[in-house]
């Protein structure tokens, strides 16, 4: 079964960065789709950053040019770098997974796993 936990949330100022982290256990990440969806309050999960097994990456335009997502198959880890944080980026951050290494999608729906989340937190 496949499990994903997240860690490195927080709060920071505006302008600040952080880098979010997602160990995933019974899946590799070089033969599947792996993603950051995000959650406001109030509002619908969105897709933020997606890489396929084959390093492919996508981003929403909300995060391009701010956020870098990478993975390190080696310790199955994924990343979301994240810099220049705004007030909008606040949100719940989840981890989600997609058994398909070559396909792109922010759609949320599309994913088949999700983790529990790590708050991210941005001030002004």
């Amino acid at each position: 079964q496949v499990q994903l936990v997240e860690s490195g949330g927080g709060s920071v100022q505006a302008g600040g960065s952080l880098r979010l982290s997602c160990a995933a256990s019974a899946v590799a990440l070089s033969s599947a789709s792996m993603g950051w969806l995000r959650q406001a309050p109030g509002k619908e999960r969105e897709g933020v950053a997606v890489i396929t097994g084959a390093g492919t990456t996508t981003y929403a335009d909300s995060v391009k040019g701010r956020f870098t997502i990478s993975k390190d198959n080696a310790v199955n880890t994924l990343y979301l770098q994240m810099n220049s944080l705004k007030p909008e980026d606040t949100a719940m951050y989840f981890c989600a997974y997609r058994p398909n290494q070559y396909s792109l999608s922010l759609n949320p729906n599309w994913f088949t796993a999700w983790g529990q989340g790590t708050q991210v937190t941005v001030s002004l």
